[in-house]
């Protein structure tokens, strides 16, 4: 019985899921301004944009003439064509951002756009993790969103123009084991975009600031080689950094606020704990097994 009734919960949240994905598209049709968002001489600040997703991100953003400024630890891996400056930056510092702030502002102005891409993931289960690796990921995946809205968003406010995007995860929705910290940060980058979305329709009356989450699913970067070299195990799609970038470039010039999970077909992930809690376990295990078993066969390097 227990069964049964767990099934029709599972099949009416995928029709659910159909519904409103239908109606959403509607929406977001109906609501999107139709002019397309010129970004040619507008300043948008991508984090985390030397490497992996977020080079791919400023080098679209360039191609729609945007002057892009990255805010990276490391120096980029490819050559700085002009229109695109790169500031060093530990973005665990409020004093570091802030410094660079006053950098960007005297030679270039503020940003208008934000693009959250910055991320870490120390691939190990928790007893195995120090402390330095979990506090980094935090301060990096989590507080550094904080800090940099608190240092650029009072600009946009006050122009009641902009854009904060916020590079999450599918494991926003489905937490894995070893990496668990990681998980925790891709969920409250939600309650992030979520929030800051409420503070400044009803706080600021600031409603043209737009937020937008991307969560993709498995992507082709550094971060996640040590997984994705080992295929036998693996088994799992890998989108490439164009596919996220195209969703954040694709929300950024139609002037959207929306959540977008990538793939499309894993949208059915946000409805996830609404299913039967043995179906959660079943998915969550099966992509924890995936990482414990890479684990085995060669040691991971972070």
């Amino acid at each position: 019985m227990y069964f049964a009734k767990s099934l029709t919960v599972v099949a009416a949240c995928l029709i659910l899921y159909q519904v409103l994905s239908r109606i959403s598209a509607w929406l977001r049709n109906k609501s999107t301004n139709k002019q397309i968002y010129d970004l040619k001489d507008e300043i948008v600040l991508v984090t985390g944009g030397s490497g992996g997703i977020g080079k791919q991100i400023v080098e679209d953003l360039h191609k729609r003439e945007a002057r892009v400024i990255i805010l990276d630890v490391k120096k980029p891996t490819f050559e700085l064509p002009p229109g695109i400056t790169f500031h060093e930056v530990d973005l665990r510092s409020s004093e570091s951002i802030l410094q660079v702030a006053t950098q960007i502002r005297e030679s270039q102005g503020d940003p208008a756009v934000i693009v959250n891409n910055a991320g870490v993931c120390h691939i190990a289960p928790l007893l195995e993790k120090s402390e330095q690796d979990i506090r980094d990921t935090f301060e990096v995946n989590t507080i550094s969103h904080f800090l940099i809205a608190k240092t650029f968003l009072p600009y946009m406010i006050q122009k009641n123009h902009g854009h904060i995007i916020t590079v999450a995860s599918v494991a926003s929705f489905v937490t894995v084991g070893g990496m668990v910290d990681y998980c925790c940060t891709k969920a409250s980058a939600v309650a992030f975009h979520e929030g800051i979305r409420q503070e400044l329709k009803a706080w600021y009356k600031a409603a043209n600031v737009k937020t937008s989450i991307i969560h993709p699913l498995w992507v082709d970067t550094p971060m996640i080689k040590s997984l994705t070299d080992h295929q036998t195990h693996f088994r799992q799609p890998v989108m490439s950094p164009q596919a996220v970038s195209d969703a954040v470039i694709e929300q950024i010039v139609l002037r959207r606020g929306d959540q977008v999970i990538l793939p499309r077909t894993m949208g059915i992930a946000g409805y996830l704990r609404a299913f039967p809690h043995w179906l959660q376990e079943i998915i969550r295990s099966f992509h924890s097994e995936i990482v414990w078993k890479i684990g085995e066969v060669a040691p991971i390097k972070n």
